[in-house]
């Protein structure tokens, strides 16, 4: 099976299979996703997810936040599965949805664990970390300010966020307060999204 491109094994189909059944599953009971995009659920979740870990397939710790539906989250997990080194730290308030996820991770043999707190308080929870992700989460700004904690703790960590058609006018707006090294990465899955790879981050005030 190939993967935007890239080829993974068997077993890494076959967990990324499993979890697409647990997935609409759980879908008919909780909002995990927008009910629009179900019906497209491999292309628009599972391989736009898989997208930061091909962008970054280094054996590391990671930490993903508003994991949600599991994307990126869970399907990082399952990636890291098949290097057999990594972990995931995926941070989801919801409890239903953190249940889901927890499931996930075991049926998947997946390589990570769930957090049921609010992102603020995750950096006392998790204390460092290499990369850290999100998903249709929230404006650039605001995940700065998440991320500002482990940033102060590792200061070669990168950032990878999924961002639409309106992320110059996120930079933008973040630039007033934070400085960054920036890559722009074209989504392979949707042409108007972007991936925004972010490190050294700075605060300016």
């Amino acid at each position: 099976m190939e993967l935007n491109g890239v080829r993974v094994s068997r077993e890494t189909q076959e967990r990324l299979q499993h979890f697409a059944q647990l997935f609409q599953k759980w879908a008919k009971t909780i909002n995990l996703v927008a009910p629009s995009t179900i019906d497209d659920l491999w292309r628009r979740h599972i391989a736009d997810s898989a997208q930061i870990f091909q962008l970054h397939p280094a054996t590391d710790h990671w930490v993903d936040l508003g994991s949600g539906g599991g994307f990126p989250g869970v399907i990082t997990a399952i990636l890291l599965a098949e290097k057999g080194a990594g972990h995931v730290d995926l941070v989801e308030s919801n409890q239903k949805k953190a249940a889901f996820l927890r499931v996930c991770l075991r049926e998947c043999a997946a390589r990570g664990a769930v957090h049921a707190i609010r992102i603020e308080e995750a950096p006392a929870a998790i204390q460092t970390c290499d990369v850290i992700s999100a998903r249709a989460l929230a404006e650039l700004e605001m995940l700065l300010d998440y991320a500002a904690p482990w940033f102060e703790r590792n200061k070669n960590l990168r950032l990878f966020l999924h961002k639409g058609r309106d992320y110059e006018r996120e930079l933008q707006k973040a630039r007033g307060r934070w400085e960054f090294d920036l890559v722009k990465h074209q989504s392979v899955v949707e042409r108007d999204s972007v991936i925004l790879e972010l490190s050294r981050l700075r605060r300016l005030i």
